[in-house]
């Protein structure tokens, strides 16, 4: 009889990606923010994913599950849904294997995400539905054409690629005392938690989503996965409506806090980050800045906190207008 697949990644899962990883990503700097320090009241440390190939995590994980396939399994093509940073990467990994892309996007998907993705060879369906719906039409494609479909945040295989961060961390910042992680769909969450929980866990790992879709928040009140309305926060990378189902339980048993932050921290998280510390980072990674610089996260003047930045994808139009008005 066929074992049941295990629904979450273990601590050797990802110490595995690591290692299947290795040659084809970068292992981004940890870096120190001196200059952001005194309006936070902590020492600081930047993870910048912003500085990965794709300029953001999900290469990370598109790139362990495309890996870990079988080759006869993804012959005919990958295929995804995804709000932009997850398109890349499986579009990345597709060209790299010198197999197919098809990405379903939301309508909503910031443009300079859909141009990247195309430009790796993928080809992008647009799709106006949630995050279930568009789910569902990727694997109504998939049968049809018979691509191997990878979700940006269900897979072990994906979460056990986003750990890898977490382990990264722990290498570069051996006495780290907390790391913030922007929530989405929970798979860059999950996989961190993991890795630093199973290996180090006395380090605090915190979760921050928007205010306007705090899903993974209400759910810990609640002690069961429920869902919200969507609305129209800044951070798309992060909006969802409802915590993923294989994460969540990771997150419960591993994630010490989760924090909700206000669009307009998290505006003022990207205005800081690119003037104190130079780095272009999309909204959705902003937010652990914007957290800290809200006081939703409590700080001493000696911790070590790492911020993982999770993205740098954004039009530049829509920089612009968020950076002109900074002082």
């Amino acid at each position: 009889m066929k074992s049941k697949m295990r629904n979450y990644p273990t601590l050797q899962d990802i110490r595995e990606a690591r290692e299947r990883l290795k040659p084809h990503i970068r292992h981004t700097p940890l870096l120190r923010a001196e200059k952001i320090e005194p309006a936070l009241g902590c020492q600081l440390y930047l993870k910048p994913e912003t500085l990965q190939i794709t300029g953001a995590f999900k290469i990370r994980g598109a790139l362990n599950k495309a890996l870990s396939l079988p080759r006869e399994a993804i012959a005919n093509g990958l295929i995804a849904t995804s709000s932009g940073n997850h398109a890349q990467g499986i579009a990345y990994a597709a060209r790299m294997l010198g197999v197919k892309a098809t990405i379903v996007v939301p309508v909503t998907t910031p443009r300079i995400k859909i141009e990247n993705t195309q430009a790796l060879g993928a080809e992008v369906i647009l799709f106006d539905g949630d995050t279930a719906a568009r789910w569902k039409r990727v694997c109504e494609i998939a049968e049809e054409n018979q691509y191997a479909a990878i979700h940006g945040f269900e897979d072990p295989m994906v979460m056990a690629g986003q750990g890898t961060i977490g382990c990264e961390i722990l290498e570069d910042l051996e006495d780290v005392d907390t790391v913030i992680v922007p929530l989405g769909g929970g798979g860059l969450l999950s996989g961190i938690a993991t890795a630093i929980k199973e290996t180090k866990p006395s380090v605090r790992v915190i979760g921050a989503e928007p205010a306007l879709t705090p899903k993974y928040y209400q759910s810990r009140i609640n002690k069961q996965r429920t869902s919200l309305p969507l609305k129209n926060t800044i951070a798309d990378g992060v909006r969802i409506s409802v915590p993923g189902q294989n994460p969540f339980p990771i997150i419960e048993k591993y994630v010490d806090e989760i924090v909700l932050v206000e669009d307009e921290h998290i505006i003022a998280g990207m205005r800081v980050l690119a003037r104190d510390a130079k780095l272009i980072a999309e909204p959705a990674a902003s937010i652990g800045i914007a957290a800290l610089l809200a006081g939703a996260v409590k700080v001493r003047p000696d911790e070590k906190v790492c911020a993982v930045l999770s993205g740098g994808n954004w039009n530049l139009s829509d920089l612009a207008e968020i950076y002109k008005d900074a002082e």
